[in-house]
């Protein structure tokens, strides 16, 4: 086209008046211009541009009919300037459709999700032993790709969101998918969302950059970026006041899960909620603990760190426990191998020809949090605490290190988190516990014999 192409005088409503009819065009780039056609009846706009994929040498678009009159804004009429930029447009578009159709069928947002599920559920079912759903399958399906109707549960209609290109995505259509989210929707839950759709899209970016848009991943970091706190008042879900438990309320619960325990457990129960009072780790780490982990010399457990984050991390974190809690995990490692699981349950079945009568089947590791649940709600029922939740007992072993004043980081370190997350969820125990440090420095600095001025004491 650039060798070509004869520019003309069209930029101005006075020079196209001077040409007589036919087509007259200005050079957008080398492969691309504006066109004006001049007939009896006015002129009109359209966009050309070579067409690089299968098909014609060149492609066109129109733009709309051009104002010959003046060189101002009219409605339903086109400016040199106008069309210029509406061309240009045209163009950038129709190279993106391209450059997106290469290789295949157009990305879209549902295929990004459906490849980052299928990745998750692999992952999961990988670690689990069994095949299981991602919790980023079920949070995206509800939330954007949409559900079929099963059983009772109502069909769940696609997001808009779900079938724009990737190639055209706009940072807009992230926005407003964020804004028709439920209102009800936990500030937390909506967090964990928004970031299961920005792995898939990255995902998506990293996968098929020679098919989409440089600015995709700016668009995807500005659209969905992290819940603002000044947008919902439970932006930070922080430790509640109810569930900083004390040393005397956590063997209530202790003690209580003991009973339970009585009642067909052997012992299992008791020994899960016993290592999370201990070590303050979530329940997907101890669940993983291995025989080997308890190192009964060293007055120790070696709890694996989390999944949670990026970057290299240690495989495990020692953490100091009493001799008590040694000893009660003694059934659970004596004359077992060291790569077995600690804490193990029994799996039952339903006896045969026997309606509503179950049987031990096989032995275990606990799989999911949802399993504690039951016997949960007969604990906390047990013990008088109706409320408390078994993240209490994290939380409560975060701000039991705060009071007796660890340093901060060691307090991160033994329970897998960073000194950043204890600064902003424990803010209230560590200034307590700066107060009560502070309070002893304070010396007494007024005379107290009489008014005289006496000596004070040197310390040592």
């Amino acid at each position: 086209m650039a060798k070509t192409l004869n520019e003309a005088p069209i930029t101005t409503a006075s020079a196209r008046s001077k040409l007589g009819a036919g087509e007259y065009a200005r050079r957008l780039d080398a492969d691309a211009a504006v066109w004006y056609r001049k007939g009896k009846r006015g002129g009109v706009w359209f966009a050309r541009w070579r067409n690089y994929g299968p098909g014609a040498n060149y492609k066109q678009a129109p733009i709309g009919p051009a104002n010959d009159v003046n060189d101002k804004t009219a409605e339903g009429l086109f400016t040199f300037l106008q069309a210029e930029k509406l061309a240009r447009q045209i163009v950038e578009q129709a190279r993106q459709e391209a450059k997106a159709t290469a290789d295949g069928p157009p990305l879209t947002v549902r295929l990004a999700i459906e490849t980052y599920i299928a990745v998750r559920d692999a992952r999961d079912t990988r670690r689990k032993g069994r095949e299981v759903r991602s919790d980023a399958s079920q949070r995206l399906c509800r939330n954007i790709l949409g559900a079929e109707k099963r059983g009772k549960q109502e069909a769940i209609p696609a997001a808009p969101l779900a079938d724009v290109a990737l190639h055209i995505l706009k940072e807009s259509d992230l926005l407003a998918w964020r804004a028709a989210l439920p209102e009800s929707m936990m500030a937390t839950t909506k967090q964990r969302l928004i970031n299961d759709l920005k792995a898939a899209l990255n995902a998506a970016y990293a996968a098929h950059r020679g098919r989409l848009e440089p600015t995709l991943p700016a668009i995807i970091k500005h659209g969905l970026g992290a819940v603002s706190e000044h947008d919902h008042d439970e932006a930070v879900p922080m430790a509640r006041d109810n569930q900083i438990l004390t040393d005397v309320q956590v063997g209530r619960l202790i003690g209580a899960a003991q009973e339970i325990d009585e009642q067909g457990w052997d012992g299992d129960l008791y020994r899960l909620v016993l290592v999370l009072a201990a070590t303050g780790a979530r329940f997907s780490q101890i669940v993983r603990m291995r025989v080997g982990h308890v190192m009964r010399a060293q007055g120790r457990l070696m709890v694996p760190t989390s999944r949670k984050g990026k970057g290299h991390k240690s495989e495990t974190t020692p953490v100091p426990v009493g001799k008590d809690v040694l000893d009660a995990l003694l059934p659970a490692t004596t004359g077992r191998k060291n790569d077995e699981y600690l804490l193990e349950r029994w799996r039952h079945k339903q006896v045969t020809g026997a309606v509503g009568k179950w049987e031990k089947h096989e032995r275990g590791p606990w799989q999911s949090a949802s399993e504690l649940q039951r016997p949960w709600d007969d604990i906390r029922e047990r013990a008088g605490m109706p409320d408390v939740i078994p993240y209490a007992l994290r939380h409560s072993s975060i701000v039991r290190g705060i009071r007796v004043n660890l340093p901060i980081r060691l307090v991160a370190s033994l329970h897998d988190t960073s000194t950043q997350m204890i600064e902003r969820h424990y803010a209230k125990w560590i200034t307590d516990g700066l107060d009560e440090l502070a309070a002893r420095a304070v010396v007494p600095l007024v005379p107290q014999d009489g008014g005289k001025v006496v000596q004070m004491r040197e310390r040592a």
